[in-house]
């Protein structure tokens, strides 16, 4: 494989990961017309229609789809070879999570590390990442999967209930987001009642000011001796949560032992 083509696949793979050439453009720092050419271009080189362009993005054709694994397998081999000899021992194990599973895990992490020989990096996004094509090694979510190349156990329920700092604050915080909780929360409250954050670590520091009330997970409120809870669980909330291995790296020793201590933790939340 030239350099070209080399070239060509890392920009593919940024255009898959992106769902698009805006995105892609943003990685990249090629422009979005740059971009296009290139796809199109690489496209007639390789014979194959790679995608599917509409409106809204890129879609990946089923050429597509098999090519994106094999560049992703190669691009896994490649940064292998380039690590330094003292990192290969000690695998990276990309952890993803949403905002306060992170924060948990951080907090916890040399439960981890005291036993487990790794790199860790965690991902706090309350967007989902993609584990098949392992933007992600372990992922924690809040509903079953139903793609069969990737294993589930489920750990347990999460529960959400308002908290407060003071008896009565007049405003609520509201986190301008597209999680579930955050979602209920604005139906909830009107516009003139709220205050408005755009991470859901802000609605904890509101409540801990006493500026507002916060709709937090028990694992989070219940951590923090001064606020007090103002409200019964929230039914509508209340979920199960999943730990998400892809099948083909679940019996990896390192990985299986990190999950195993992930588990300790989160089962003690």
């Amino acid at each position: 494989m030239n350099e070209m083509n080399w070239d060509d696949l890392r920009l593919f793979l940024a255009v898959c990961r992106a769902g698009g050439l805006g995105g892609a453009a943003v990685k990249t720092g090629k422009s979005a017309a740059t971009l296009g050419r290139r796809m199109l271009n690489f496209e007639r080189a390789m014979g194959l229609d790679l995608f599917n362009r509409h409106a809204r993005g890129y879609d990946l054709t089923s050429a597509g789809e098999e090519l994106r694994d094999q560049a992703l397998a190669f691009e896994g081999r490649i940064a292998g070879l380039l690590r330094p000899a003292e990192d290969r021992d000690q695998p990276l194990i990309k952890i993803s999570a949403g905002t306060w599973v992170t924060e948990l895990l951080c907090q916890n992490s040399h439960k981890i590390f005291d036993k487990a020989q790794v790199r860790l990096r965690f991902i706090a996004d309350d967007s989902i990442l993609n584990m098949r094509h392992r933007e992600a090694v372990i992922g924690v979510r809040n509903h079953p999967q139903t793609d069969p190349s990737l294993a589930a156990q489920k750990i347990g329920k999460v529960s959400f209930a308002w908290f407060s700092a003071v008896p009565k604050p007049q405003r609520y915080a509201c986190v301008l987001a597209n999680t579930p909780s955050a979602k209920w929360v604005r139906q909830q409250v009107k516009s003139e009642d709220r205050v408005e954050v755009t991470h859901p670590r802000n609605a904890l520091d509101l409540a801990l000011a006493g500026e507002a009330q916060a709709v937090l997970p028990l694992f989070v409120g219940n951590r923090h001796p001064e606020l007090k809870r103002v409200s019964d669980p929230i039914a509508e909330l209340t979920h199960d949560q999943w730990l998400v291995v892809h099948q083909d790296d679940r019996h990896i020793p390192a990985v299986r032992q990190v999950i195993n201590l992930m588990l300790q933790v989160l089962k003690l939340a």
